[in-house]
């Protein structure tokens, strides 16, 4: 289909009264938004009608439509499970969508080996081993599993065998000496050289499967004894450590805590919304206790419902994560709820319920969970209004200074040398207070020679920007110069900061007079003791308040373009590929170059030295020290 002559209303009368998916594309063909439809001829009709009743949100959807496509299924399920897997792949601009893909760790045990293992996965598999979870943390589950596997003496080796593997040739003492480093650590009971049979180990596998449903006490409770006993017996150093593994123990337990819910697996799930901003909160209930908690960000919300908003993140997140829970607490009915415990059950393999509480422990649960989504919400706002302080804050108060309107992008430049030889370049780049890192670029200073600052800049200036007109010819205004596609070079600044003052900024007006460019140009000063002062523009230095968002904005540009430059030349001179003055000298070589540089502070000292004192550097003689003397003198 020639997408130029697709002509919507001839369109609209040809879809069918079926079960589908719709795909809406812009005049870039780009996806901007995916639905699924009971009936496609009445829903896709339905977004061309006029009315009153459709969001600012749709209207402008609507108006970048250039054409759009559908997919007819057999069901309804199946368009709901098309059209989540569509939204996932292509991420539509005015889809709602979850904006965190997280997968969760679980502890997995192995029950169907015969010596069992303990081990973090991310993915649940139909096989016969247990899955605890899912755990917010990774860090915490192997911890969990460092503890169980010192507790029961649990294997951590991923070897594969049967329990009729050992012959019995060896004696146990014997066998004893082929021991991995597990076992005589105590932290393992070494089944693989038949020292413990399946039955003693099958029984700290049924210890582990206790703790892990939360069966903690018992665990306690010997623990304790062991270490009073040990203590009795004047044993203090492994009192000690059964005093470290309790303490362990009581950490583990105190992190689930304990609800009346049934003892069933559930999640409740929560929303809090300011504006644009929405949080979701779920809860994660396994065997009736809280194991974690975690939030999400949802974005492309503005005008829409929270019943849309739930019932997006519903499709999106479980479509991820590998367990499905029994229940599913929501706070609000939602569009298609049969429906989508329909296609969580499925999921699953057994029947999932969605369940919209009015009153009692569990409506308790999902206002717990809710205060828990905006208290999250209240810290973000407040994260987001301190960094437009320092971003957007302090871009309105450096273009108030400069008296310049418009500033969005910002590039700095630097120069890194050592004593003056073999100088680098570096261009980082802001764009609206904040750092873009994709478009930093490094230079090698090619055309000059020794140290000169202010030659090595109108190098790494005029190749910038003689490289930015190259490519800007290339596009000849064809393509958008911002475009994926397009060299970052082509994109110019705003401003460009140099780092000092008066002759730095020359060299830049320089570089942009001979290009025939007209781009402001500011100068980072700073005092004697290398700090930040004030700014050079228009052949005056403006003082700037210590204390203003813009300073600090100021600050953290020039320390970038520093660190920059520093870490280009550092990673040069790890490859060898930057070398030093010292090397140009005749009869000086590595020995004799580590030499001098260690004896004196620096390229100037030596620069400054008489022929007596450098011939008393170790590895130096007479001649290779008027060698170096000659070659700084003559």
């Amino acid at each position: 289909m020639d997408k130029a002559l697709f002509d919507i209303e001839e369109e609209l009368k040809k879809l069918p009264a079926k079960p589908g998916v719709y795909i809406m594309h812009d005049k870039d063909d780009s996806i901007i938004y995916v639905g699924k439809a009971v009936i496609l001829k009445n829903r896709v009709r339905s977004y061309f009608r006029e009315s009153t009743n459709k969001t600012l949100k749709i209207r402008t959807m609507v108006s970048k439509i250039a054409w759009f496509e559908y997919v007819v299924t057999d069901s309804e399920l199946e368009a709901l499970v098309l059209e989540n897997n569509l939204i996932k792949e292509n991420q539509p601009k005015y889809n709602t969508l979850l904006k965190d893909d997280k997968t969760y760790p679980y502890i997995k045990v192995t029950t169907g080996e015969d010596y069992p293992r303990i081990f973090l996965t991310r993915k649940i598999r139909k096989d016969n081993a247990k899955y605890y979870g899912p755990y917010t943390s990774a860090g915490s589950v192997r911890d969990t599993i460092e503890l169980l596997c010192k507790l029961y003496k649990i294997r951590t080796c991923s070897r594969r065998y049967d329990a009729d593997i050992y012959d019995g040739g060896n004696s146990a003492a014997e066998r004893i000496k082929d021991a991995c480093l597990y076992y005589h650590l105590h932290q393992c009971s070494a089944p693989c050289l038949g020292i413990v049979s399946s039955e003693e180990y099958r029984e700290s596998i049924r210890g582990v499967l206790d703790f892990l449903n939360g069966n903690y006490r018992p665990l306690i409770n010997e623990l304790t004894q062991k270490m009073n006993d040990q203590a009795q017996a004047l044993e203090f150093e492994e009192a000690g450590k059964t005093r470290d593994l309790l303490e362990s123990v009581r950490a583990v337990a105190q992190k689930q805590k304990i609800t009346d819910t049934g003892g069933e697996d559930k999640d409740i799930v929560a929303m809090a919304r300011e504006g644009d901003a929405v949080i979701i909160q779920v809860f994660f209930v396994r065997d009736g206790k809280i194991i974690g908690r975690e939030h999400y960000y949802m974005k492309h919300t503005e005008q829409t419902e929270d019943e849309e908003i739930i019932r997006n993140f519903i499709m999106q997140f479980y479509a991820g994560t590998p367990y499905i829970p029994k229940e599913l607490i929501i706070p609000v009915n939602t569009e298609d709820m049969e429906l989508t415990a329909q296609w969580l059950s499925e999921k699953r393999g057994s029947r999932v319920r969605i369940t919209v509480p009015v009153k009692g422990k569990k409506e308790k649960l999902v206002e717990l969970a809710e205060k828990n989504a905006q208290i999250i919400l209240r810290q973000d706002i407040e994260k987001v209004k301190r960094n437009k302080a320092r971003t957007e804050g302090a871009m309105k108060e450096l273009m108030e200074l400069l008296d310049i309107e418009g500033i969005s992008r910002m590039e700095a430049y630097d120069i890194s040398n050592i004593s003056g030889y073999d100088p680098v370049g570096s261009m980082v780049v802001y764009e609206d207070g904040r750092p873009k890192k994709n478009d930093y670029r490094k230079f090698k200073i090619k055309s000059v020679e020794g140290p000169n600052d202010y030659a090595s800049l109108s190098e790494v200036l005029t190749r910038r920007f003689v490289h930015g007109l190259e490519e800007r010819r290339a596009y000849d205004g064809s393509q958008d110069v911002s475009a994926p596609g397009a060299d970052k070079f082509a994109k110019f600044p705003d401003l460009i900061l140099m780092d000092g003052g008066r002759g730095q900024v020359n060299i830049a007006e320089e570089v942009l007079d001979n290009l025939g460019l007209d781009i402001p140009v500011c100068g980072m000063v700073k005092d004697d003791n290398h700090r930040t002062r004030g700014l050079y523009y228009n052949n005056v230095e403006i003082p700037i308040s210590k204390n203003s968002e813009a300073f600090k904005l100021i600050t953290r540009v020039q320390d970038e373009a520093h660190r920059f430059a520093i870490e280009f030349h550092r990673s040069l001179r790890s490859s060898g590929q930057v070398h030093s003055i010292l090397d140009d000298i005749e009869g000086i070589g590595k020995t004799r170059r580590r030499a001098l540089m260690k004896s004196f502070d620096s390229i100037e000292d030596i620069k400054n030295a008489d022929v007596e004192s450098l011939a008393k550097v170790p590895s130096m003689d007479r001649r290779a020290a008027e060698s170096v003397y000659e070659f700084f003198h003559k």
